[in-house]
Parts: structure tokens; C-alpha cells; sequence
């Protein structure tokens, strides 16, 4: 919930494909979709609201044109999906619904590309070959999220999963002295600790003739 969610949505480790073991993927939906349903968008003067706006209209636009290409793909629109309604004094705002999907095709686009907004597309797996093999049926890969009570799997799966940055029963913990940086598209280099001392450094090759 909260690497599909928070800030809107807005964060570069979120989570936007989640693979959930077919057993538990029904009851799984269920209570995302429950958790969804209790987010409540307003201003942050209101001690109500714990959702907010997005940070332009401009990238509203393209989240929402997102949102309607989820849809002409062919998904099933679970929870949200549009503009809310948020009254006269504050419709002038960035708005937009927090959205779960399901039913697209691992070849849609919404699949394939980064919205950088609130929505996630949710998606059962059998086995663990094939959630390792969708995982990284990506050219991106910062980070991601293993969810196991199975301590070999964990390990097991972490070495195969293609991104920079793998959590194992947690979300966007990070200490500042370890490496941080993505695999495939998502960047090259390391920042963090000495890792990233290279950026703050000039390298000279001096080349004596002897």
C-alpha cells in the first residue's frame, strides 16, 4: 500500500507491477482495494485527508492520459481511475483518484512505462520461475519488494530479481553509507557512502614514457 501510494505516488522506488502468489491474490485485491477506499484527498490543513495532490496539472494530464490507456488496453478499473469532484475551492488542484488495476497484458504499455503517479496494476503468479521472469520483464530496474515468510526463498529470489535495490519484507528503508542505484535503464553508477565518492572526484591518468 505504501509503495504504490505514498506521495501520491510520486517516488522513484514505487512499487506500479505487484505479483501476488494465486492463493492469496483474491484476498490480497480485496484489502488493497479496502485500503484504497480509506484514503482521503484534501488539503493538509485538514486533520482528515492523508492524500494529496499531484505536483503540477501539467503531469496530472499525463497520469490521467495513463489512466484512460489502461483502460482502451483492456483493464478492469478495481478502484478509482479518474478526476474527483473536489468541490469549488479546491478543483483547481492536481487531483487525482488513486487507481488499482487488473487484467492487462504483460506486453501493455501501462505495464511497460513509468506513470510516476498513485496506481498499481495487480497481477497472480503460480510459481516462483515465473514471478522472478516477470519481474524483470522490464528495461527499468531500481528497486523492488520480496513478501515471503521463506528465508531461502528470499535469498534465492533477491539474487535473480534484475535491480539495483531488492527490500525483503520491508519498503524504502535505506542507510545513506550502502550503495543506491538501478540496473538496466534505471541509471548507471552507485551513489551512497564511498560508493559514491567517485562522484565528488576527478580522476587523472599520468603517463610516463621510461
Amino acid at each position: 500500500m505504501r509503495s504504490a501510494f505514498v506521495n501520491c505516488g510520486q517516488v522513484c522506488l514505487g512499487t506500479e507491477r505487484v505479483y501476488v502468489e494465486r492463493p492469496i491474490y483474491e484476498a490480497f485485491l480485496a484489502r488493497m482495494k479496502e485500503a484504497v477506499a480509506q484514503l482521503k484527498l484534501g488539503r493538509p490543513e485538514d486533520s482528515q485527508a492523508n492524500f494529496g495532490p499531484l505536483v503540477s496539472l501539467a503531469h496530472r494530464d499525463k497520469v490521467k492520459y495513463y489512466y484512460d490507456l489502461a483502460v482502451q488496453e483492456g483493464a478492469t478499473v478495481e478502484i478509482g481511475g479518474g478526476i474527483p469532484d473536489m468541490g469549488a475551492e479546491l478543483n483547481d488542484g492536481a487531483w487525482i483518484e488513486p487507481t488499482i488495476w487488473t487484467g492487462l497484458a504483460d506486453d501493455a504499455r501501462v505495464i511497460r512505462e513509468e506513470i510516476f503517479g498513485p496506481c498499481c496494476h495487480i497481477r497472480p503468479f503460480d510459481t516462483e520461475e515465473e514471478a522472478i521472469s516477470l519481474a524483470n520483464d522490464t528495461e527499468y530496474g531500481l528497486a523492488a519488494a520480496i513478501w515471503t515468510g521463506n528465508s531461502s526463498r528470499a535469498v534465492r529470489v533477491a539474487e535473480q530479481v534484475e535491480a539495483g535495490l531488492v527490500w525483503v519484507n520491508s519498503w524504502f528503508l535505506r542507510d545513506l553509507r550502502t550503495a543506491f542505484g538501478g540496473a538496466k535503464q534505471s541509471g548507471i553508477g552507485r551513489e551512497g557512502g564511498v560508493h559514491g565518492l567517485e562522484f565528488y572526484t576527478e580522476l587523472k591518468n599520468i603517463c610516463i614514457k621510461l
